[in-house]
């Protein structure tokens, strides 16, 4: 089976689960309020459906359009646009009939499941599969720190001790720390044994991002190379993948953030680089192309050699108190990251169903299967609980203004909201898309 099928099939099932799962989480108290559900569906039903059947006084179906999935209320304005139910009187059984707290539970509800079965899920993983985890013994040879970094005091070859004065469990935590959550501080051990602790500033965050570094601490990799590309500058100068480079204008060279310090001091001269060929030292010069391109391609399998990791076993409490925090901090986190998307910059980098189908791996793994659909659990609660009209925080705003104004919107009002918030979701989900197809074509 294909790559791109396996994702896509590790998609479909992932979000065929968190559609069922939410919609449930709305069905189930409607249900206990006694309130009528006329139809529960996976995925839109347009015009036709794949499947459907009726059991008591609720339909059961599933759709064929993936883009989602509902439950049909009765009395309740939502995507059907049922005018003529809502003309009709009240019924006790109607949505609009019950107490506004029932209705706020109703609304609630499916955001509540998708934060449950985030954490719950991440709880399961922590207690089956233990954490894998990157300590300061896994990489010997420090971090490989971005220029805006090392403009603060940070060197290559840093090790992280400790940041906001607290010691750092998973030391590759420290990237989602400086780009969406808060720092003052970090204490750091540089290569040649010297302990500091550097001030970090507020925008810290901002200031990474605009400048592309998303990883701004990266392990320290060596220099070997995995191809060297047919008609580019390095090729016709001589130099072969197996060649080991171990100098650069006359600076030894022994990692590669080092070698890309030299060669950033200008991409258009002529490179003096040294290397190593079966045992004998060689001297070759390459001018990089226009773009200020050698024509090289880093191996990685020294990285996977050189860094370890440290398995961490949970118990079943353990798991649980570690699953929470672990869910707790991917949805800060991922909050945290909105500040971004707001940036012309973020616009661009918003993806829709592909950009969450690659977030699954090529191969079948289970692990990473349930770890991406906590991801997209959590991260479809926030979505949901947005204030825009259509979401179920559209109708979760409304409901708190009628608590606490003690006036309920009319009918007309709902129904202008809810043709609005579709519509706004239409161009978000065209817009997130066409970046997909964008990158796809261009990037």
């Amino acid at each position: 089976m294909s790559p791109f099928a396996v994702k896509a099939l590790q998609l479909l099932l992932s979000l065929s689960l968190l559609i069922v799962l939410h919609e449930l989480g709305h069905f189930i108290p409607a249900k206990i309020f006694k309130t009528r559900v006329e139809k529960f569906y996976l995925f839109f039903d347009v015009k036709f459906s794949l499947f459907k059947k009726k059991i008591g006084e609720t339909v059961y179906g599933i759709g064929w359009l993936p883009l989602g999935g509902y439950v049909k209320i009765s009395g309740m304005i939502d995507e059907s646009m049922d005018k003529e139910q809502m003309a009709a009187p009240p019924q006790p059984w109607e949505f609009r009939s019950k107490p506004a707290w029932q209705r706020l539970i109703i609304m609630l509800g499916g955001v509540t499941v998708n934060i449950i079965v985030g954490f719950v899920i991440y709880m399961g993983i922590l207690f089956f599969y233990g954490q894998d985890i990157t300590t300061n013994e896994d990489i010997p040879q420090g971090f490989a720190v971005a220029q805006p970094l090392k403009d603060l005091g940070f060197q290559d070859g840093d090790h992280i001790l400790k940041i906001n004065g607290k010691p750092l469990k998973n030391v590759m935590e420290v990237n989602p720390y400086l780009l969406v959550r808060s720092v003052s501080d970090i204490e750091v051990r540089h290569a040649d044994g010297n302990i500091e602790k550097i001030a970090i500033p507020d925008d810290i965050g901002m200031t990474l991002f605009k400048s592309d570094n998303f990883r701004p601490f990266i392990p320290r990799q060596s220099m070997a190379l995995d191809s060297v590309f047919a008609d580019t500058p390095a090729a016709k100068a001589g130099l072969l993948a197996t060649d080991q480079i171990i100098a650069i204008n006359g600076q030894k060279v022994q990692f590669r953030d080092e070698f890309e310090t030299v060669f950033h001091k200008d991409k258009t001269a002529e490179q003096e680089i040294e290397v190593l060929r079966d045992g004998e030292k060689k001297t070759l010069y390459i001018t990089p192309d226009e773009n200020g391109m050698l024509g090289i391609l880093y191996s990685n399998k020294d990285l996977i050699a050189q860094i370890g990791q440290t398995q961490v076993d949970y118990s079943l409490g353990e798991s649980i108190v570690g699953g929470f925090g672990y869910g707790y901090n991917t949805l800060r986190d991922y909050v945290g990251q909105m500040k971004y998307v707001f940036t012309s910059k973020g616009a661009t980098q918003v993806g829709g169903f592909g950009t969450i189908g690659s977030l699954f791996p090529a191969t079948w793994d289970w692990k990473h299967f349930w770890a991406t659909t906590a991801l997209i659990s959590i991260i479809l609660a926030f979505m949901n609980i947005l204030p825009i009209p259509a979401l179920d925080g559209g109708h979760v705003m409304f409901l708190l203004y009628e608590i606490v104004s003690g006036r309920k919107p009319s009918d007309k009002v709902m129904e202008y909201a809810q043709m609005i918030g579709f519509f706004i979701l239409i161009a978000l989900v065209l817009f997130a898309n066409g970046n997909d197809i964008y990158r796809w074509l261009f990037e």
